[in-house]
């Protein structure tokens, strides 16, 4: 098979108590599991087997919805588990640092911006940090949609991406997202942030 889940850089329990174990091990090895599984399937026998995950979402308007939704899905989340870490949060530093009070005015008004990409989106969906013609923007998208995608309303290079799927936060939150996201901000990983900052310049 082409894709492959990847393992947690981290324990299940890791991330407690902003983010559970239970949820983190059905979240990885039963959602992300059965995205890889069914965008396998969906690619069996297509000249796109051999592509990147990077290509096929570049494409994804050639291809059917199923591809989006298990190939996004699969992408979100694996860059999603690297984007926290055990004791992280705090405030990212350096040129990125600069690149949020240059882009956002402060990083109080990016975490603003961000937060309401995330309560904002109806339903299950994604809100994203994201580099854009050369500048930091905040941007929410459906479903497994990224802004990688040809299809995305905004497009860019994702730096920072939170699930607000039901089934990030539910066994822990029930409906009370704000609490989720809110929680967020202790276990980003800005130090992988920063490095796709740097490579997206």
């Amino acid at each position: 098979m082409p894709f492959t889940l990847p393992d947690l850089p981290y324990a299940f329990d890791a991330l407690e108590p902003y983010v559970d174990k239970m949820t983190m091990e059905i979240h990885h090895d039963k959602h992300h599991g059965a995205y890889v599984s069914n965008l396998n399937k969906a690619l069996e026998g297509t000249e796109w087997v051999s592509k990147s995950l990077e290509e096929i979402l570049a494409g994804v308007s050639k291809l059917p919805a199923v591809v989006k939704n298990n190939g996004g899905g699969h992408w979100n989340h694996s860059a999603f588990w690297n984007w926290m870490k055990p004791k992280g949060g705090g405030v990212p530093a350096g040129e990125l640092a600069n690149a949020i009070n240059h882009d956002f005015g402060t990083f109080d008004k990016f975490k603003e911006q961000f937060t309401s990409a995330g309560m904002t989106r109806f339903g299950s969906g994604w809100a994203w940090l994201i580099f854009q013609h050369g500048k930091l923007v905040v941007a929410s998208t459906p479903n497994q949609d990224n802004p990688l995608m040809d299809v995305a309303d905004v497009k860019g290079v994702p730096l920072l991406g939170l699930d607000v799927w039901e089934h990030a936060y539910y066994l822990k939150y029930q409906n009370r997202r704000a609490d989720y996201i809110a929680a967020f901000w202790n276990v980003i990983n800005w130090d992988e942030v920063a490095k796709r900052f740097a490579v997206a310049k």
